[in-house]
């Protein structure tokens, strides 16, 4: 060590903590530093992976048919109905919620505001109390909407009348269900249930949905996935900004709405109600990235995420080659931008099947492709291009179609590997809505988050467990 440190010049490799990497080169040591973390859940990971080797099933060619099945979707908006005409398994007593699966004792705030908002809506309930009486009574089922080929941000309740998305991915045939987004602020989806939120649902239904309706029968089928690639392009990530795609959309079906049969009156509300709403698009991308990775589940012996999903109390994940399993830990918190007059205090923890974009290759995973993103969930530039080159790391492809210009368009990182995750000790990054913990309220912010790291050890487990 001594002979060591005698010579003239030193080149030092640093491993882990960057603190000493940053340390060297201020007293200009010539360094270069390795950002590695050991495995996620230490030795017993240590020995997940190396029983990885041993599972008789080809992981590697699993995992590319899962790549390809991706890579080659067609999410396509081809109508809308309402969610009891068209959502399988749907039924008048049944709501629908976002996340794994839950009861009404261990709910959130949100989503129980979101239960009872959905129960007035739909005539069951006459307010707060009915509503509660009513889910006490056993007569109310629960069920999260991925188990329904469908998703919902946020707290994302869904019940009988509301009217959805109905997206089918021409490549495979499937398809994906969404409703429509209320906007910002205090909305359904983030628990609130006053009578103006009820009275915008109502809305939606009566005039929104059916303008739109006929107006995409005029203008046939739209193909989300090159809105999508286009909206990357001009600055959105398609999870929190949506802005483009959102204006996008709206070039494509406002002279259909001008076609339809209503009131002028009508039409010009539905007109200004897209236009005022930049998240409006949310409600297409996710029902897109669903129907992305739906062809994918049950593909035998793959390690690739399906699902990435939380419902304010817990955060689950499913895997291609596991299908039918949840994975469940505690939902986090969301570090971000609040809004004036409330404190990291009155936030729940995360919430919504919003999730489905980052499990599709969007979202926190295109944050290179949104740098205005930072102004609405927090942190700098730097971080939100770091965010999407560190998702490289633990996906298994580059997307062809969904492209980002700040990285010469590279493609999105694609294909979420619960291998390269525990391995290489890297979660992934979401970015997403904050709601407040009570009932009731609503959005009071945005920002930044990631997954509990037992869901992947977990899943990495029941995986050498059931190929071994």
């Amino acid at each position: 060590m001594r002979d060591l440190f005698k010579k003239k010049t030193i080149k030092v490799i640093n491993i882990g903590l960057k603190g000493f990497y940053e340390d060297l080169k201020s007293q200009g040591v010539e360094a270069v530093h390795v950002d590695w973390k050991p495995p996620l859940g230490g030795k017993k990971s240590l020995e997940l992976l190396e029983a990885l080797k041993n599972v008789k099933v080809d992981v590697e060619e699993a995992n590319k048919k899962v790549i390809e099945i991706m890579l080659s979707a067609q999410p396509t908006l081809v109508g809308m109905a309402q969610a009891k005409d068209v959502v399988p398994g749907m039924k008048k007593n049944l709501i629908l919620h976002a996340g794994p699966p839950i009861e009404w004792e261990r709910m959130s705030g949100p989503l129980r505001g979101a239960v009872i908002g959905g129960l007035i809506y739909e005539g069951m309930a006459k307010n707060e109390e009915e509503a509660i009486e009513l889910v006490k009574s056993g007569e109310i089922e629960f069920d999260p909407w991925h188990h329904h080929d469908g998703v919902g941000p946020m707290a994302g309740v869904a019940t009988y009348s509301m009217p959805v998305f109905i997206i089918e991915n021409k490549t495979y045939g499937v398809r994906a269900y969404c409703t429509m987004n209320e906007g910002l602020g205090k909305v359904l989806r983030y628990g609130a249930y006053s009578q103006e939120v009820i009275d915008r649902l109502k809305w939606m239904e009566e005039v929104l949905y059916p303008v739109l309706k006929e107006a995409i029968e005029i203008k046939g089928e739209i193909n989300l996935k090159n809105i999508i690639a286009q909206a990357l392009q001009m600055g959105d990530e398609c999870h929190n900004r949506n802005r483009a795609a959102t204006s996008l959309f709206f070039r494509e079906i406002a002279p259909a709405i001008i076609e339809t049969s209503f009131s002028n009156k009508d039409k010009k509300r539905v007109l200004e109600f897209i236009h005022s709403n930049d998240h409006f698009f949310l409600n297409l991308s996710m029902p897109a990235m669903k129907s992305t990775v739906l062809p994918a589940e049950g593909t035998e012996g793959s390690t690739i995420v399906t699902v990435m999903a939380r419902n304010g109390t817990d955060f689950g994940i499913r895997i291609a080659g596991l299908p039918g399993e949840w994975f469940v830990g505690p939902a986090q918190m969301v570090e971000g931008l609040l809004f004036p007059g409330f404190t990291p205090e009155d936030a729940n923890p995360d919430i919504g099947d919003s999730t489905i974009t980052e499990t599709g290759g969007i979202g926190g995973f295109a944050m290179a492709a949104a740098p205005a993103i930072v102004k609405f969930v927090g942190g700098s530039v730097d971080e939100a291009i770091e965010t999407t080159k560190k998702m490289y790391e633990i996906t298994d492809a580059e997307n062809d179609t969904y492209k980002i210009p700040f990285l010469n368009f590279r493609g999105t990182p694609t294909g979420i590997n619960i291998v390269k995750v525990v391995e290489k000790g890297i979660l992934p990054r979401i970015n997403t809505g904050i709601a407040h913990k009570e009932p009731g309220v609503g959005q009071v912010g945005a920002g930044l988050t990631y997954p509990p790291m037992n869901i992947f050890v977990d899943a990495l487990e029941r995986f050498v467990e059931k190929y071994s």
